[in-house]
């Protein structure tokens, strides 16, 4: 029914063969780090300014507009609490979780979606 789904599966399962290794990710400074570590740089050193708010309030921010944030340095203003930079590795449907930067290293962590008031990705 599916000859390539089929023979892929079969012929490596047959030749005992590993599937071939990722990649390492490239980040966009240059650096190389394996998908899911942190970066091997800090985030910029000059935090962006808070996008205005339009009159609605938010309750939530949506995984698709956040997407495209995914292994790159996000700077996050959550409803409460202090604004922080982090590097996304994960996006559910209700909360992401990455690295976040400490102000000295990476540290991982998790947010609910709910909990973010804006966010600015570079």
């Amino acid at each position: 029914m599916y000859p390539y789904f089929y023979y892929f599966y079969y012929d490596d399962y047959i030749r005992g063969a590993a599937p071939p290794p990722m990649p390492p990710f490239m980040t966009p400074q240059g650096g190389f780090s394996p998908v899911g570590a942190p970066p091997t740089t800090p985030p910029p050193s000059v935090p962006p300014t808070k996008p205005i708010k339009s009159g609605s309030d938010v309750k939530a921010i949506d995984p698709g507009s956040i997407g495209l944030c995914r292994y790159r340095f996000t700077y996050i203003w959550p409803s409460r609490g202090n604004p922080f930079w982090m590097w996304i590795v994960y996006i559910g449907r209700r909360s992401i979780s990455g690295w976040r930067w400490t102000g000295r290293n990476w540290a991982y962590a998790g947010i609910d979606l709910n909990r973010i008031d804006s966010f600015k990705c570079y």
